[in-house]
Formats: structure tokens, C-alpha cells, sequence
């Protein structure tokens, strides 16, 4: 698929993801759309999985939700990666490509962070920055009774 053609699509969406998309491949990102269409199932389970993995982990990617949804034909995928590697979509499409049916979009790396509500080892529970300690005012003076 030539890029004229995929920022049509993707202006043509209107959505917040897809706008996102539209102006990272504008500004030099990087973009693939596959050849051949696959059951759009194959992709739901997937991507429902990794839309579960990624609110686990406190990241809420833009439209996976609506990409994961039920739709009875085939569908292509694609990609479009910000030339930084910050920000990346998922693309699903008509069979023929024609129409652009959901964009998908979260920020990278994706670093994986405690599922919510666990902090990490060595990390103080959420909401006290100083894992739960007290200030009594007191210099600390490293050791436990000085």
C-alpha cells in the first residue's frame, strides 16, 4: 500500500488514534500493511490477551478495545512506528484495504510495570512515596539507634 494512500485512511477515520497515526507517519514514521487477509478472529484472541496483559500492567492502549471487537470477515493488519520508536498503531482494514475498520495505538517501550493495585519488590505501596514511614522530623543519621 502506497502512504498516500494509508493517510487517506487514516484522515479519513477521524478518530484520536488514527489522527495520532496519520501525524506520525507524516512526520517520518515507518508503516507496513500486509498483503493478505486473515480470519479476523485469529487476530481477536491475541489481541484481546494483550489488551488484558496491558491494563494489568496499568497501560491503557487508545482503540485496542474497539480493534478487538467481533468482525464476521477477514481483515489485513498493519503498523505504524513513530521514527523515534516512542509510539506505535495497530491497523486493521478491510480485506481489500480499502477501508479502515479500527487503529490502535499505545506509547513505547512498553516497560513492564507491577499489575495495578501490586507494588514492585523494593517499591513503596501506591500512594506513599515513602512506603509507609512516618516523619518524625528527626535527621536521619543511619542507624537504627542513634
Amino acid at each position: 500500500m502506497e502512504q498516500h494512500v494509508l493517510e487517506a485512511l487514516l484522515g479519513a477515520d477521524g478518530g484520536e488514534v488514527a489522527g495520532k497515526a496519520l501525524a506520525v507517519l507524516r512526520g517520518g514514521g515507518g508503516y507496513w500493511v500486509g498483503d493478505r487477509a486473515q480470519p479476523a478472529g485469529r487476530h481477536a484472541g491475541v489481541y484481546g490477551q494483550r489488551l488484558r496483559r496491558m491494563r494489568k500492567h496499568g497501560i491503557e492502549p487508545l482503540g485496542l478495545e474497539a480493534a478487538v471487537r467481533a468482525y464476521g470477515r477477514p481483515v489485513r493488519t498493519g503498523m505504524v512506528d513513530a521514527a523515534d520508536r516512542s509510539w506505535t498503531a495497530l491497523l486493521f482494514l478491510t480485506e481489500d484495504g480499502g477501508t479502515l475498520l479500527a487503529c490502535a495505538g499505545w506509547p513505547l517501550p512498553l516497560v513492564r510495570r507491577p499489575p495495578v493495585g501490586k507494588p514492585s519488590v523494593g517499591e513503596p505501596p501506591a500512594g506513599e512515596p515513602d512506603g509507609g514511614r512516618a516523619d518524625t522530623g528527626a535527621p536521619d543519621v543511619g542507624g537504627p539507634l542513634s
